[in-house]
């Protein structure tokens, strides 16, 4: 069978033509990235060969040592790329360079806007890679063989970025991975020595493999020799005091594949009883599978300077899955696999350990520069939301970092915190109060916050979806309890005058017969019906239970499939009210159960609920209406 019969042309995904068509004609202003991209992928097969000759070093194929060659060609017009790191089979090959192996793809180009300067943006959150070889190039060719395979299992891929590529076997004697770039006309600039090289000093000097060239040099004894032009140190290794603020941007954005600067960092070394490094980033954009439970996720894990993994999660927990960084442990064993990860008491004290250290960055930001934390809430407050749940012990810090809207402001950019809140309690308040709803303006206007208006009291809102069960897990920040105002019994604390407690004891009293009359109305509807102190405009309003789910979580659980236990809500009056009052006189009974389930239905709908049957409250408002023209 001869070679070319063994030739296929295949297509690409349709997320990649998107992603190609898209990144060939947006990221044309920042297209020297693409050295950075193909540099940060050489660095990986080098590291991933470097962990898989522990168990098996017969694949360094008696060449261990590890570099990236660089080398150009201003006649023809490329640039090639080498690395004798780990390499691909054909299938590696059609798996990594046909398909985008990163969820949240289709998610990502929906945000497309067709704004080139939006979308190079986006391209930024989702990272690159290899696609950004043809930013550059019209045609791009792979030389590939996987470390410890034959010669013969060489893999030749081409692709002109239109859609389609072409791959055939090809002999090759190098283990590792050759990339050809053939550069347009407008691009034949990168083709030049210096020009490399200052790229590469840009931004992959701190790779910790050697990015070699051909030194060019006026000294005849020198040309042709091969110089390193990178440092080529592990830099989480140096000291501190000796890295700049822009040598630790560059190394985010090779570890993060992100075109945006990080939001703050941390670099810390421990030594003692556990002797470790790490250096965490908090980015500023949220990536797109940010909500996916399952997408990758995860620190690149290090052993004594050895790669060993690059989404390593067992180092932070679920609510912090946003931080990017390395760790690089003396205490782990080199040839640590996930199992052992899962179990190690090394691995969960540098877990508690990096956790404190991630929630201390995030304080320290939210303390020196509002602005920038305002800006990290934004983007990643629905997922600390989740720490509550997770993570007992921290429960205290998280809350702090928490933000919310409030009454104070009334408006919806949730920038209060619990620090805030309670600093502005007012005298004999004991309860941090707080209410939940589908939208920030159907909770804004629930009759439930009529009282606290009165008494100039401030209430928390709350409209994301995860809230309600996000504060079934905060009872308490700061000594303060958290406070449904609309569930329970509503207690003011000293707030509640002696008066306000009398007038509600006595119109309990004096309207009891109404209270019974309306609760044998609504019988299957109510659990409980009675004299209301929260309402100062409303007729009525409706009460969850103290220890009823409420109708946030009853729509999460259902839209989970779950199944919801059945619960009656308890239907409070206010008597002071002229509907109430006019219900009050009412002595057909027909007509006063009607007024009833007007005044339920009403209160169901103000506070934000679907009514069971809306077609029936229609035909009772009707009925009224006519009766009132006539």
């Amino acid at each position: 069978m001869t070679v070319e019969a063994n030739k296929e042309t295949l297509g690409f995904q349709t997320e990649v033509k998107q992603l190609l068509h898209l990144m060939i004609h947006s990221l044309y202003s920042n297209r020297e990235i693409f050295l950075r991209e193909l540099i940060s992928n050489a660095s990986d097969a080098e590291d991933k060969l470097r962990f898989a000759a522990l168990k098996d070093d017969s694949l360094f194929e008696g060449d261990s040592d590890l570099k990236i060659r660089l080398d150009f060609d201003k006649d023809a017009g490329t640039i090639t790329l080498t690395d004798n790191g780990i390499g691909m089979s054909r299938d590696d090959v059609i798996a990594n360079l046909g398909t985008i192996a990163k969820s949240g793809t289709a998610e990502f180009l929906k945000q497309l806007s067709g704004d080139e300067k939006k979308d190079s943006k986006l391209i930024g959150q989702f990272g690159v890679g290899f696609y950004s070889a043809f930013i550059v190039a019209d045609r791009v060719e792979v030389f590939t063989r996987k470390a410890g395979a034959s010669a013969e299992e060489g893999v030749h891929w081409e692709s002109a970025g239109d859609g389609e590529f072409t791959i055939e076997p090809v002999s090759r004697d190098q283990r590792g991975t050759q990339i050809v770039l053939h550069l347009k006309s407008e691009a034949k600039e990168f083709a030049d020595g210096w020009r490399l090289r200052s790229l590469v000093k840009k931004y992959s000097d701190h790779i910790s493999f050697p990015v070699v060239m051909k030194a060019e040099s006026e000294d005849e004894d020198k040309a042709g020799e091969e110089e390193t032009v990178n440092d080529a140190t592990a830099l989480w290794t140096l000291p501190r005091t000796e890295i700049k603020d822009e040598e630790y941007k560059a190394f985010y954005k090779h570890i993060a594949h992100d075109f945006d600067d990080p939001l703050t960092w941390s670099h810390n070394k421990v030594e003692g009883k556990l002797d470790y490094t790490s250096l965490l980033y908090v980015p500023k954009r949220a990536p797109f599978d940010m909500y996916n439970r399952e997408a990758p996720r995860g620190l690149k894990l290090y052993v004594q300077r050895v790669f060993i993994m690059d989404d390593a999660e067992q180092f932070l927990p679920l609510y912090l899955r946003f931080t990017k960084g390395v760790i690089d442990s003396n205490d782990l064993s080199l040839n640590v696999s996930r199992e052992i990860l899962q179990n190690d008491s090394t691995v969960e004290s540098i877990r508690t350990a990096v956790t404190k250290r991630v929630l201390d960055m995030l304080s320290k930001m939210a303390k020196k520069d509002a602005e920038a934390y305002q800006g990290f809430w934004k983007e990643f407050g629905t997922v600390l939301k989740e720490g509550p749940a997770e993570d007992f012990s921290n429960r205290e810090k998280i809350a702090g970092l928490l933000r919310f809207a409030s009454t104070h402001t009334g408006e919806a950019t949730q920038n209060v915190s619990l620090d805030d809140y309670i600093a502005r309690m007012k005298d004999g308040q004991k309860k941090i109060f707080y209410i939940t709803g589908d939208s920030f303006a159907a909770a804004k206007s629930s009759p439930h916050l009529e009282v606290f208006r009165k008494k100039g009291l401030e209430v928390l809102i709350l409209s994301d979806r995860i809230d309600e069960w996000m504060m079934g897990y905060l009872s308490e920040y700061d000594g303060k309890q958290f406070q449904d105002v609309a569930r329970g019994d509503l207690d003011l604390g000293e707030v509640e005058t002696e008066e306000d407690k009398k007038h509600k004891e006595e119109a309990a009293k004096e309207h009891k017969d109404l209270i019974e009359r309306i609760k044998t109305a609504l019988d299957d509807r109510v659990q409980e019906v009675r004299v209301t102190n929260r309402l100062t405009d409303s007729p009525a309003c409706l009460v969850v239970g103290e220890f009823d789910m409420g109708a946030q979580m009853k729509k999460i659980m259902e839209a989970a499939g779950q199944k919801v236990p059945d619960s009656k809500p308890i239907f409070e009056i206010n008597v002071d009210h002229p509907l109430v009052q006019r219900l009050e006189k009412e002595t057909g009974e027909s007509r006063f159960n009607e007024l009833s389930a007007v005044l339920f239905d009403q209160a169901t709908l103000a506070s934000g609920e679907q009514l069971k049957d809306p077609g029936a409250y229609v035909s009772r408002l009707n009925r009224l209406l006519l009766e009132l023209a006539n």
